[in-house]
């Protein structure tokens, strides 16, 4: 098929559009710049088309032709990236991208959203009927976004598809790169209890319910959570990864987590303005005190989704690429 990929050069999407080239699909990636990873798409067989997701005329461009549309680009935390540059990709991006599927009459639109838009799961687990709840402005747009995209589905029939990650992790990606070095370096505190859950889901299994999302005829018009298997504890997350890296679990814990989540939102108040990036800020407090623990059934019951890495081993995975790349 003719498919096209925005967001295509960040981790998850560099991974889809890899695993698509790789099943012979042609495939266009639209990326904003030039980098060494559209140099290695480009070189795998993928089209590469420079341009932003909020120019309408470059989003009508590239979509000509496509048969099947993955929409994965996003505007990410950023703590000097003004709030109207969140609306502009997350909200206006994705309605130029639903317009130009429509003018084109693509076969299917599959939309990547985020788990993050339920916010705090007080009443676990979340399903896909489970209230919208996003607690910062990268969530916040993502879920104006997912509702426009449920919009487009029930009052025009357009035929697509919403799909939630759980927070992503695996080989290649760096997000989680700052907790794995300070458990190395025995620098870890635990802020809370460390009882909520963190569910997460491993590179190769997201990519693998992309696909389904892409190809399965009773994946239209559906919301589904792809995550893991496994929702451990942060204090179960904790030790699996210390045990990985050969060191002895943190024990060191701060019992009261409201005193850092102010502190931290002084921190970014006071830094945003200068412009300079806060030792830290609300988002990363929220780690040690929001529930994020899904039901991934209906993934696994309508499209036959099966989590294939276990935490432990991705984990490993993750580790050992860290430690190849010099990271660790």
């Amino acid at each position: 098929m003719k498919v096209l990929v925005t967001g295509g050069t960040g981790f998850t999407g560099s991974h889809l559009v890899m695993r698509l080239v790789e099943r012979g699909h042609q495939v266009r990636v639209l990326s904003r710049n030039a980098t060494p990873k559209t140099d290695h798409l480009r070189k795998m067989g993928a089209e590469i088309c420079f341009g932003d997701i909020i120019d309408k005329d470059t989003v009508n461009k590239v979509t000509r032709g496509a048969e099947l549309v993955y929409h994965l680009a996003a505007a990410w935390q950023n703590i000097a990236v003004p709030k109207k540059v969140y609306w502009n990709v997350n909200v206006g991006g994705t309605q130029n991208i639903l317009d130009a599927c429509l003018e084109e009459n693509v076969d299917r639109y599959v939309h990547c959203s985020t788990t993050g838009v339920l916010g705090n799961i007080s009443n676990p687990p979340a399903d896909e009927n489970y209230p919208y709840g996003p607690g910062d402005i990268y969530q916040e747009t993502k879920c104006e976004g997912e509702k426009l995209v449920l919009r487009y589905f029930n009052e025009k029939g357009f035929p697509g598809v919403v799909l939630r990650p759980c927070p992503i992790y695996g080989p290649g990606d760096q997000r989680m790169l700052r907790l794995f070095k300070l458990i190395k370096n025995r620098k870890f505190i635990m802020i809370g209890k460390g009882n909520v859950h963190y569910q997460q889901v491993y590179i190769d299994d997201l990519i693998n319910g992309f696909e389904l999302c892409g190809q399965k005829k009773q994946a239209i018009g559906q919301i589904y959570m792809v995550g893991g298997n496994e929702s451990p504890t942060l204090n179960e997350l904790i030790s699996i990864i210390a045990e990985v890296l050969n060191v002895p679990a943190p024990n060191r814990r701060f019992p009261f987590v409201w005193p850092i989540w102010f502190a931290s939102w002084i921190c970014k108040v006071t830094c945003k303005p200068l412009g300079i990036q806060p030792p830290i800020f609300p988002r990363r407090v929220d780690w040690f005190r929001k529930n994020r623990d899904f039901d991934i059934s209906k993934v696994k019951e309508e499209l036959d989704y099966e989590p294939k890495t276990d935490l432990r081993t991705g984990i490993k995975n993750t580790v050992d690429w860290y430690n190849k790349e010099g990271l660790l």
